[in-house]
C-alpha cells in the first residue's frame, strides 16, 4: 500500500489568470513556508485554473524538480498550459542558477507535449517575481496559443 501526502486545491472558476499577479494570488499562502516548495497551476484552454498543486517540497533552500512530476499534474488535469512557482524562504527574490536552468529545462518539455509553460514565479512574503517578466524564457510570448 502506498501513502502520499498531497496538498491540492482544485479551483471553482476564478477566472482567467491574465498576469503573473493573479497566478501570484493563487499561491501566495504558501510563500512563508519554512522549505522549498514546487508548484503547479494547471490551466485550461481559456487560461482558467484547474488546480494548484504542490508537486515537490525541498530543503530550505533547495527542491529537487523534474519534469515528470511536474507535468504529471498537467497531464491528469488533461491541461493545455501551466504556470509554476516556488517558494525562497530565505525571502531572496533573485533566480538563482538552478531556477533559470529548470525554468529553460520545463518550457522545453512543455513544448515536447504541447503544453505552455506560460511563466515561473518566485514567491516569498515580501511578493514575488516572475521570471518570463525578468526576461529567462528562451522565446517570446509569441508563441501562446489560449
Amino acid at each position: 500500500m502506498i501513502y502520499e501526502i498531497i496538498s491540492e486545491r482544485k479551483m471553482k472558476n476564478p477566472g482567467k489568470l491574465d498576469n503573473p499577479e493573479d497566478a501570484y494570488e493563487l499561491v501566495k499562502r504558501y510563500a512563508g513556508a519554512r522549505q522549498e516548495q514546487f508548484m503547479v497551476v494547471t490551466l485550461n484552454t481559456a487560461h482558467e485554473p484547474v488546480s494548484v498543486s504542490i508537486a515537490t517540497i525541498g530543503t530550505v533552500n533547495r527542491t529537487l524538480i523534474h519534469p515528470r512530476e511536474i507535468f504529471y499534474r498537467a497531464v491528469r488535469d488533461m491541461a493545455c498550459a501551466i504556470i509554476v512557482c516556488h517558494n525562497h524562504p530565505s525571502g531572496s527574490l533573485e533566480p538563482s542558477q538552478e531556477d533559470k536552468e529548470v525554468t529553460v529545462s520545463l518550457y522545453e518539455a512543455g513544448k515536447i507535449l504541447g503544453i505552455h509553460v506560460l511563466d515561473h514565479i518566485i514567491i516569498t512574503r515580501k511578493g514575488f517575481l516572475s521570471l518570463r517578466k525578468e526576461g529567462y524564457f528562451p522565446e517570446p510570448d509569441r508563441d501562446v496559443d489560449g
